[in-house]
């Protein structure tokens, strides 16, 4: 580099009066299929997430991530929620896609919106508002939000109200995939993967008290994305007719690598692939140690090849859940441990957490401790997510 050319280098810095910016995860999830068909019409979503990270510009990820007719958006605002379906006027920013109001996104596609600058505080509620001017049936969306979102009446697009009025509630995220904000250099993102134990099923609704979101709060700075999804599997997709997702080996590339200003993923699976055969799933879909250990394998080594970590971590009990009779057999539980034992000492991972550890009575190993228990047996309470998010060592995020 010239002398002039230095002094050239050094005053467009100055000028832009920071260190430059990369985009990272504020806020993620991983796009499925509905439970059950829904269809949208002339109204508008004003979809309410928390942020993890801070930064002083945002965008967002819509997806329509599955077969289907193209998906049409006629309109989109991010703002700061108040409370309830309001927001704050000051900061409410019309979003545009390649300089346009709407976007068409064809079947098995994203878009990611322009840039607006917008101050982004971490650990807040957005509201991401969004018009569905025709006839739409929802083919993506995240069915497990436990996060109460708004839906206008059919009287044409409303995503610039100050207060949404409201005709229904929701308690999914329709479209919507991922909330980027703009971050200072050394800012990272870490993605949890995995089933309804990542998901956060069994947590209290409108709390963000899910593992990943009490990790996001104790490692201030680092923007944390959830890719977890309800009945899912390492090695086998959703059973037919049902809206659990593709398996782990088919959506890690772009549900958990996809995620902007990944560093780190915490995978945190398997429970169904045990217990789902005979029960949800045929029984030839019953899995071996081999055949998860392979399983883990290969997402491992396609982190490594984009310099990503990974962080395993233990499958927890699970005897007597009321899920399903036989979703818990003594053999499955034999199984598990085998699986642990593997997860434990099979050298597969940067890092491993043992969240089987942590959340099992000390008294009746292969059942949930009580007062971490949801009820069901198979999913963690509030406290017992706090104690699976404080178990994870601050340090293996570093």
């Amino acid at each position: 580099m010239t002398p002039r050319s230095a002094v050239a280098l050094a005053f467009l810095v100055a000028a832009c009066g920071s260190a430059p910016t990369h985009w990272v995860s504020t806020w993620a999830v991983a796009p499925q299929p509905p439970m059950q068909p829904k269809v949208y019409e002339n109204v508008t979503l004003r979809l309410i997430v928390h942020t993890s990270v801070g930064g002083k510009r945002v965008r967002i990820r819509i997806a329509n991530a599955f077969e289907g007719p193209p998906l049409v958006i006629g309109g989109a605002h991010i703002a700061k929620r108040t409370e309830g379906s309001s927001v704050d006027p000051q900061s409410d920013r019309v979003l545009r896609f390649s300089g346009r109001a709407s976007t068409e996104i064809p079947p098995r596609s994203t878009v990611w919106s322009d840039p607006v600058d917008l101050d982004v505080p971490p650990f807040a509620d957005l509201a991401v508002s969004l018009f569905v001017p025709k006839a739409t049936h929802v083919t993506s969306t995240h069915v497990l939000a436990l996060q109460t979102s708004y839906v206008s009446p059919p009287t044409g697009d409303a995503t610039g109200a100050v207060t949404l009025p409201v005709a229904s509630t929701i308690r999914d995220w329709p479209f919507l995939s991922a909330v980027d904000v703009a971050a200072r250099p050394g800012a990272f993102t870490v993605v949890a993967f995995g089933d309804s134990t990542v998901d956060g099923d069994g947590s209290s609704p409108d709390a963000n008290l899910r593992w990943p979101d009490v990790l996001a709060a104790r490692a201030s700075g680092i923007g944390v994305a959830n890719a977890g999804i309800i009945g899912n599997r390492l090695l086998h997709d959703s059973p037919p007719g049902g809206g659990l997702g593709p398996a782990a080996l088919a959506r890690f590339d772009g549900d958990a690598l996809g995620q902007s200003g990944i560093k780190i993923v915490i995978l945190h699976l398997g429970v169904n692939d045990i217990g789902f055969p005979g029960v949800f799933a045929p029984a030839s879909e019953a899995v071996t140690i081999d055949a998860m250990s392979a399983g883990f394998r290969e997402l491992v080594s396609r982190a490594r090849r984009r310099g990503v970590r990974v962080i395993g971590s233990t499958i927890s009990p699970f005897e007597a859940t009321t899920i399903a009779p036989g979703y818990y057999t003594p053999e499955k539980e034999v199984l598990r441990g085998a699986v642990n034992d593997w997860i434990r000492n099979g050298g597969a991972f940067d890092a491993v957490v043992d969240f089987d550890q942590v959340l099992r009575d000390p008294e009746h190993p292969s059942r949930l401790r009580p007062a971490f228990d949801s009820g069901d047996h198979l999913h963690p309470s509030d406290a017992g997510y706090r104690a699976m998010a404080e178990a994870v060592p601050l340090s293996i995020l570093k």
